[in-house]
């Protein structure tokens, strides 16, 4: 029996699709977003508790975490009882920092990344742990998905701009005690790129603000008040529905952009100047900052 550990959703996407693909035997301990992508995925889990898990499951397969420390928990009891442990990387910056807590490292015996880029970047950064490069069955999935989808409701008179959000604060918060850390906040993000919008065409009909699945529904209400325009954010429907309606997928650095690049969209970043948030790596994405205005 494989233990199964999971907090965000990024993680998770790609675990759950893996166990559908393989059929494995798991049993789990999953909270926070991974929660809702468990039970969209496999259904309605029994979750065990963690030392339970650990002491009962063959090897430990887990995602990562800035804003929890589970799956860092996980991979120490793991060691502990003498338990081969896995993560898997959902994205392509600060690999390192997602297995420290207060200066202390907890390492995995191997990584599993899904594309070249992270295969690199983890090979540099991590050392001290195996990495193997495997198919990533979530944007598999995705390219199947993208088969069985209705027409996208498209109109001649504007764009449709998605821009996927991500809890620059609080990971800030997580990793370093600072909630500057990136140079700038969510909401900083936002602003910057709604005051860019027109770089991106002549006529926007329409910007959808997508909250992360780690932050509140209602956390950025106040940008259709603060900027005029077509501005909405609290439309329903899944990441991939919302992608396959849109014409442009914005953000500054999250999983979501890569998605974006998967369903064939525009996708741009709008990481503010001064930034350090790393960018993503491939080099299909477009900078706000080298565009023209429109």
């Amino acid at each position: 029996m494989i233990g199964v550990v999971a907090h965000d959703a990024g993680g998770a996407e790609i675990i759950a699709s893996h166990i559908l693909q393989k059929g494995w035997d798991c049993q789990y301990h999953v909270d926070g977003a991974a929660k809702g992508v468990f039970s969209r995925k496999i259904g309605r889990l029994e979750s065990r508790t963690l030392h339970e898990l650990i002491q009962d499951c063959e090897w430990l397969l887990c995602g990562t975490s800035f804003l929890s420390d589970l799956e860092w928990q996980a991979i120490g009891l793991a060691q502990e009882k003498g338990k081969k442990s896995v993560a898997v990387l959902d994205h392509w910056t600060n690999y390192r920092q997602r297995f420290f807590r207060k200066n202390a490292g907890k390492f995995p015996d191997e990584v599993w990344v899904g594309d070249r880029w992270a295969y690199d970047l983890a090979k540099k950064h991590l050392p001290e742990v195996g990495v193997k490069l495997f198919p990533n069955p979530y944007f598999t999935e995705i390219q199947r998905e993208m088969l069985h989808l209705p027409a996208a409701n498209r109109s001649v008179g504007g764009l449709k701009v998605l821009y996927v959000c991500e809890p620059l604060r609080e990971d800030g918060i997580a990793l370093h005690g600072d909630p500057m850390h990136w140079g700038y906040t969510e909401e900083e993000a936002v602003r910057y790129f709604l005051k860019n919008l027109s770089k991106l065409g002549p006529t926007i009909e329409k910007v959808i603000l997508r909250p992360h699945p780690q932050e509140e529904v209602g956390k950025y209400d106040w940008a259709p008040h603060e900027f005029k325009g077509p501005i909405f954010c609290r439309e329903s429907g899944t990441l991939i529905e919302q992608i396959h309606q849109s014409d442009i997928v914005v953000g500054c650095a999250t999983m979501a952009m890569v998605v974006g690049l998967i369903m064939g969209k525009r996708v741009v970043s709008c990481i503010p100047p001064g930034g350090k948030a790393e960018p993503l790596p491939h080099p299909e994405i477009e900078k706000i900052e080298d565009l023209e205005l429109s």
